[in-house]
């Protein structure tokens, strides 16, 4: 069973800890990835982050980095919650949960999602810094990180 919810609204890792949960008797593993509002990126301090996507393209550019993951691993529910909109330090901007029969796919298959969200999903990051806003590029790392499962 997938989740997938692109929203402005905050996330609250407890909620989709116990939706994942919740029922769910076959899987004995969980693993989760929050990523949240720093404040600091590229040697400047950051005072916020402000997220914008395309409507649809982005839930279905999500749907399909799920479905490569399912196509890896035998998993049993994913969560993938990105927020969108105006965000401060602090703030959670996504939230991924997958479960399984065991640890060690579970943890792979979020690490793989986040691997491939952070140089896939179409969404456009615009950060609040001291020195003004700037748009942020993917980076070189991430792109680095996602070799990995070729």
């Amino acid at each position: 069973m997938d989740t997938i919810e692109v929203r402005t609204a905050a996330i609250s890792v407890t909620d989709e800890f116990q939706a994942l949960r919740e029922g769910n008797r076959s899987d004995g593993a969980t693993a989760m990835f929050v990523g949240s509002v720093r404040d600091f990126n590229a040697g400047a301090g950051v005072d916020g982050l402000t997220l914008e996507h395309y409507p649809g393209m982005t839930e279905k550019s999500l749907q399909r980095i799920v479905d490569s993951a399912r196509a890896r691993w035998d998993l049993g529910r994913v969560r993938v919650i990105h927020r969108v909109g105006a965000m401060q330090v602090e703030d959670s901007i996504v939230f991924v949960g997958v479960t399984c029969a065991h640890r060690q796919a579970a943890f792979s298959a979020c690490q793989y999602l986040m691997d491939r969200l952070k140089t896939e999903a179409p969404f456009w990051k615009l950060e609040s810094r001291e020195t003004g806003k700037a748009w942020v590029a993917a980076r070189d790392s991430d792109r680095l990180e996602l070799q990995k499962w070729s």
